[in-house]
């Protein structure tokens, strides 16, 4: 009985030592509260129809875990990038780009994250992710995309 209620607290510490400031993964270990963290355990994207600012169900679910991880990690600073495909002007899309930044900052906000950690960018069309003209790229890279500052 000894022996048994010693592996329980011997097991409890390790389990206790292992809650740090950093979580594992395949390749190794994530710092908390990190853009890589943010990537691999929430997600740091999300995706808009062509010509469309309008948050999809799935831009929807993502931004509340990115509300919900902006909590854990209240001193966390963010910047938010609106991207747009390379059709359209590069003025029409620098405007398209901001009003995706500025619909995932307002969608935060309502969420309950502080303005004052958000700031917003557009990039237009001048950043794609994936190069390419095809609605395979234009999809990947009509996006808004949060980075840790």
């Amino acid at each position: 009985m000894l022996k048994k209620l010693f592996i329980i607290m011997v097991s409890g510490l390790i389990l206790t030592s292992c809650a740090g400031t950093t979580k594992q993964n395949a390749g190794g270990s994530i710092e908390a509260g990190s853009q890589e963290d943010l990537i691999v355990n929430v997600g740091d994207r999300v995706f808009f129809e062509f010509d469309s600012f309008e948050l999809t169900v799935d831009a929807q679910s993502t931004l509340d875990a990115q509300a919900a991880w902006l909590k854990q990690y209240s001193d966390v600073a963010i910047t938010i990038e609106g991207h747009a495909d390379e059709r359209g002007t590069r003025e029409y899309n620098i405007a398209l780009g901001a009003k995706r930044a500025n619909i995932v900052s307002n969608y935060l906000m309502d969420a309950g994250i502080d303005a004052g950690r958000m700031n917003t960018l557009s990039y237009g069309k001048e950043r794609p992710d994936v190069v390419g003209s095809t609605e395979s790229a234009w999809s990947q890279n009509r996006r808004a995309v949060t980075t840790v500052n």
